[in-house]
């Protein structure tokens, strides 16, 4: 670790990771005081929060007043763009597969074979605490000056989310973390890098883009399956390539 302008830099994944980890266990602890109709009922619940969660980022990133004070629409193309390159990307290389094989190589790792649930709890609450803007802006402050505020701010949400869904779902949901600490991790130390790449537009449409990615797992979570989201994740990269076209 290195000294930074505010403090250690790599702290504020630090302290994500941590948060998720215990908000999972408190989960744990409360899921195994429901029935198995509460954590459906439960599951359903979260599914319809992180489902209007991804759809307000979504309009806010596409709605502006227009001249005459009506509200207008756009980024209609970039969506299309993105999804199309990104979904055929993320196809190619399965994405979504590999993933799942994650999720089964830790589901033998941690004696969780019993738990069938396992690998799709793990894939969900990946995909809904790594996708959006404030991990990556959050991972930039923290590599270049070690201001871990935005990251901890996020743990915070982070944990009631991956509280919530190891109660309805399991703890395949604790593990999260994971990829949480490498995808944060790597964009801290790369920070002085992707900072340039980082532009007012960039963000903006990273943020559109993860905000119907996050709308997808909401999907997910109440129709099982409706979404390859893993496989969506490359529109993430074109939406910000697109800002500089």
């Amino acid at each position: 670790m290195q000294e930074g302008g505010d403090g250690v830099i790599g702290l504020g994944t630090i302290i994500n990771v941590a948060l998720i980890l215990a908000g999972g266990l408190v989960g744990t602890v409360g899921g195994r005081l429901f029935t198995p109709h509460v954590q459906e009922t439960l599951m359903k619940a979260t599914g319809l929060s992180v489902l209007f969660v991804g759809l307000s980022g979504a309009l806010a990133g596409m709605l502006s007043l227009g001249k005459d004070g009506a509200l207008v629409s756009g980024g209609s193309m970039l969506i299309v763009a993105s999804f199309a390159a990104g979904a055929l990307v993320g196809e190619l290389v399965d994405l979504d597969g590999k993933f799942e094989r994650l999720g089964i190589w830790l589901k033998e790792r941690t004696g969780s074979a019993g738990d069938p649930a396992f690998v799709n709890a793990f894939v969900t609450a990946s995909l809904t605490v790594c996708i959006g803007a404030m991990a990556i802006v959050g991972s930039i402050q923290d590599g270049l000056t070690g201001d871990w505020s935005t990251l901890a701010l996020k743990g915070a949400l982070d944990a009631l989310i991956v509280c919530v869904m190891t109660a309805s779902m399991g703890r395949g949901c604790i593990f999260s973390a994971l990829p949480v600490g490498v995808f944060q991790g790597s964009i801290t130390l790369l920070a002085r890098l992707i900072q340039p790449l980082m532009t007012a537009e960039a963000l903006a449409n990273l943020s559109l883009v993860g905000s119907i990615l996050i709308f997808c797992v909401g999907v997910n979570l109440i129709w099982e399956k409706t979404f390859k989201t893993a496989n969506m994740l490359p529109a993430v990269v074109f939406a910000v390539v697109l800002a500089f076209v």
